[in-house]
């Protein structure tokens, strides 16, 4: 919604809100960084958000070749290039087989439908900042008759201890790998199988929101099979660390998988034609899976820089979490209102070609802002000078330290 149209639908009830006044701004500062993105001449990350569709997809088409056979017929339904994916992805969690399907959320809610009747439990446990609760609008209780559980606290995953002394039963433990409000943070290998074993010993199954999984085996030191193996099922996506037009996949046992596949129809998630998204996903699977563990061991180094760098331009107070992040994307949190961080990068990208924070700003508390940054294959052409460098800019663009 444009100004003049936010401004028209206050003159219709006969005012403009304070609300409409905000939310107008924002608008303006999130069209001003999408555009800052498209020009950008230097990022870290370049997210289809900030590339065109004629970009988008002429990259796919130059990428597909190779990948798979563009000459055969499209899907219809999920067959073809759909069931391809399918078996590729179950082939690399080490999976007896993989359904494909249109959303996470989708995907999720099916799982832990399918786990309930099995277990007889309809309540799912699951961390306060897992994204079922934080994004999803209650689907898990509204649309699934399921019923959500807390367990554990703070910016970590939930303990073993935390998940034996959980008073309420449950049939199904959800752990997301990495937990992403949390900062993408990630346990041990000791501190994951731990959880797993404590939920077993409560007969649970295990579930691993796998949104990010594909970028947890550099701090694991894991294969993707090892890891999933932990659980009884895990969801991945084909847009959150592999840059695919969009998708996800639930992994697991044969009979789970065709179980989920009728409720995936059920949900309305049996779509006539997918393979714009099938081929991106499998491209993203050629090209990017492999390259995620160089793009976890550089967010270290671009981690350390922005730390030396806020350090240096002497800001008060500037934290990056975690501190040495655990997979390609981290929190940088600064000491400002997120409407004043959002404007000195947004400028900065504006006026220098140079776009350091590519991400929205959210509160974190009074005076406290937070920003995530995702390190990808444009951040490779970054030194940690260039970073210290480009930090020195962005912080003499916040209010008073020009």
């Amino acid at each position: 919604m444009t100004d003049t149209a936010e401004q028209r639908t206050g003159q219709d009830t006969g005012h403009v809100t304070g609300q409409d006044t905000e939310q107008a701004a924002r608008e303006r500062l999130r069209e001003r960084r999408t555009a800052a993105q498209l020009r950008a001449r230097r990022t870290l990350s370049r997210g289809g958000s900030a590339r065109t569709i004629r970009e988008r997809l002429a990259e796919l088409t130059e990428a597909a070749d190779g990948v798979y056979d563009l000459d055969e017929p499209a899907d219809v339904y999920g067959n073809r290039i759909v069931a391809a994916l399918e078996e590729r992805v179950a082939a690399l969690l080490g999976t007896e087989a993989a359904a494909f399907f249109p959303t996470g959320t989708m995907a999720q809610q099916v799982a832990m439908r399918c786990w309930a009747a099995r277990t007889g439990d309809p309540a799912v446990a699951l961390h306060p900042l897992a994204h079922p609760e934080v994004h999803e609008r209650q689907a898990f209780s509204q649309v699934s008759g399921l019923r959500p559980v807390q367990v554990g606290e703070g910016r970590r995953l939930p303990t073993a201890a935390e998940i034996r002394d959980l008073e309420e039963p449950f049939g199904t433990l959800m752990l997301e790998l990495p937990l992403r409000d949390a900062g993408f943070v990630l346990p041990t290998w000791e501190e994951l199988t731990e959880a797993v074993e404590a939920a077993r010993e409560r007969d649970a199954v295990v579930h691993i929101d796998g949104a990010r999984l594909w970028e947890c085996t550099e701090h694991f030191g894991r294969p993707l099979p090892e890891i999933a193996g932990l659980a009884d099922s895990v969801y991945v996506s084909f847009y959150k660390s592999l840059g695919g037009f969009g998708g996800a996949a639930l992994a697991g046992p044969r009979t789970l998988v065709e179980e989920a596949k009728t409720w995936r129809h059920r949900y309305g998630g049996m779509i006539f034609q997918q393979f714009p998204t099938a081929l991106s996903a499998l491209v993203g699977l050629d090209r990017e899976l492999p390259r995620l563990p160089a793009y976890v061991r550089h967010a270290r180094v671009v981690a350390a820089a922005l730390r030396e760098g806020f350090a240096a331009a002497g800001l008060p107070w500037a934290r990056v979490h975690p501190e040495q992040p655990h997979t390609h994307q981290f929190q940088v949190w600064l000491p400002y209102e997120p409407e004043v961080a959002a404007e000195a990068a947004v400028r900065q990208g504006e006026e220098t070609s140079v776009l350091l924070f590519a991400n929205a700003w959210d509160a974190g508390g009074p005076g406290l802002a937070f920003t995530d940054v995702s390190v990808q294959a444009e951040a490779l052409e970054w030194t940690a000078d260039d970073v210290r460098a480009a930090v020195r800019d962005f912080v003499g663009r916040l209010p008073g330290r020009a």
